[in-house]
């Protein structure tokens, strides 16, 4: 599913470059694996048939005993019998509800998976990030002219802020709208031809893409204009910009998510419209002059205060190691973040809660982290590299859950391909519930990317991404989207690799 150079199992807030400007897009780009550098080591000999048949066969050396192997399988039975992570998801989502950085909720939340945490006799610790807090406002739109308008009427638009949007003035701007489909679209228009009017960027999400399992693929090649568009938009004397949502469910649903300012670039107000609303307004402005009145008035307010949750399931031997098993706990504001990402969350409490209905404490200490600010920024994945600059050596593994909770087929994991024919006895304890794939992958999840980047060997289960972006960063991102088999067939995954790493001799 991954190429070099495309995106990552997870979304996140990486760097793009746009016409020679970085901005950080809340997307999902990684890296382009670099070529092979003078004086690095040649690559091992690949292994053998015979190695390789040994492997799939379950024989050969293994890391694991039978013993611990055996205790795999019963975390993973365990898990897909349990209630625990669907009704703490159920929860959260219905009762806390949206976790937008520095609101209410994000905090309300934070108190309450520490407090889960100590019920399970975790050790628990609230480390403080400062957290971007923007607030959405009032968002509207309505055609006032276009060709074939009926005499005193008016279409509405709908649509919704990006995060981090500045605003219009809070009366509104009436201007005309121009539309485009890509950069080579915009580019391509006379000089002066956006100034004053609202652009309009119409970039399809590809659902034949998405639809074969490359959802994020589909994502990668539509947020990059939530992300840059309105850097480009100002460049060329826009007065704001709108972008086609960056996801398949349509149904006149807008798709929220994080947009970027550049330095020294005229920040301007910036919203994704519907599918719809977006051919709608493509087809008229193709017809002759549209003109719209847009209000937008969110606002940016200082930094607040807010943390991470870290509850650590000591180890019995070593347990200044670590092994994390992550979500990240904010959410956007449309609807309640039950994919994204209270069940990337839920389901790693469910690996200490399971640890703990089954009497296991494995060798390490199993680190569950609840996220902050993962949709803003990452601000409390940077915050935690900061205050863990000095063990950074004693991380054994990282594990991130980010891209929903439909079935997963198996683990990601960013190392050497050692690593996967490692992993090979636990990928067959996977096998039973349809989880025994093992893919490398340059990352795994963006609040991981940091300990990726130091070396420390990072997972993320492999999730069905064809309907994730269907709900993703909308109102529909709700608890009734979830499906509780499939919920524990991830918090199977969590566990059972949190365990084998745990415990690994």
């Amino acid at each position: 599913m991954l190429t070099s150079g495309m995106i990552s199992p997870q979304k996140c807030c990486r760097f793009i470059a746009i016409a020679g400007v970085m901005v950080s897009a809340g997307t999902p780009m990684i890296r382009a694996q670099s070529d092979k550098t003078p004086g690095q080591a040649a690559p091992a000999a690949p292994p053998s048939i015979l190695d390789r048949l040994h492997a799939m066969i379950g024989g050969g050396k293994s890391a694991w005993s039978d013993e611990q192997l055996r205790t795999m399988e019963r975390l993973r039975d365990k898990a897909m019998e349990s209630d625990y992570a669907y009704e703490e998801l159920r929860h959260l989502t219905d009762n806390i509800g949206p976790r937008l950085s520095g609101s209410p909720q994000a905090q309300k939340a934070v108190d309450w998976v520490a407090d889960e945490m100590r019920k399970l006799g975790a050790e628990v610790t609230l480390e403080k990030a400062k957290v971007p807090h923007w607030v959405r406002g009032v968002e509207t739109a309505e055609l006032t002219a276009w060709p074939g308008q009926a005499e005193g009427t008016k279409q509405k638009i709908v649509l919704t802020a990006l995060g981090g949007s500045v605003g219009t003035p809070a009366e509104g701007i009436t201007a005309e709208v121009v539309t485009v489909d890509n950069w080579k679209e915009l580019r391509s228009l006379p000089a002066g031809a956006v100034k004053g009017k609202i652009l309009l960027f119409n970039h399809p999400f590809d659902k034949e893409l998405a639809a074969t399992g490359h959802g994020l693929d589909a994502y990668g090649g539509s947020v990059v204009y939530r992300g840059a568009g309105p850097i480009a938009g100002a460049n060329a004397g826009a007065v704001a910009v709108l972008v086609r949502s960056a996801g398949g469910g349509d149904y006149r649903s807008p798709h929220t998510g994080a947009t970027a300012y550049a330095p020294g670039v005229t920040k301007i107000a910036a919203a994704a419209v519907t599918a719809e609303d977006a051919e709608l307004l493509s087809t008229l402005s193709h017809e002759g002059k549209v003109t719209m009145h847009l209000t937008l008035t969110p606002q940016t307010l200082p930094d607040a205060d807010s943390y991470n949750v870290i509850a650590d399931w000591k180890g019995t031997a070593h347990p200044e190691q670590v092994v994390v098993v992550s979500g990240h706990l904010d959410s956007w504001d449309l609807g309640t973040g039950a994919i994204d990402d209270g069940a990337g969350v839920t389901v790693s409490m469910a690996a200490l809660e399971l640890m703990k209905e089954l009497g296991i404490r494995p060798k390490r200490t199993v680190r569950m982290i609840a996220w902050m600010s993962e949709e803003e920024g990452s601000e409390g994945a940077a915050q935690y590299m900061k205050d863990h600059t000095t063990d950074l050596a004693n991380h054994a593994g990282a594990i991130e859950s980010d891209l929903g909770a439909d079935h997963p087929t198996g683990i990601y994991y960013a190392g050497k391909p050692e690593l996967g024919q490692k992993l090979r006895p636990v990928a067959q304890v996977l096998e039973k519930i349809g989880a025994g794939s093992l893919v490398n992958a340059p990352e795994t999840g963006e609040d991981i990317s940091g300990l990726t980047d130091k070396g420390v060997p990072s997972f993320a289960p492999i999730q069905d991404s064809r309907f994730y972006f269907n709900y993703h960063h909308t109102a529909a991102d709700t608890f009734d989207k979830i499906d509780k088999k499939q919920l524990n067939e991830n918090a199977a995954i969590m566990t059972v690799l949190a365990y084998a790493l745990a415990d690994e001799p």
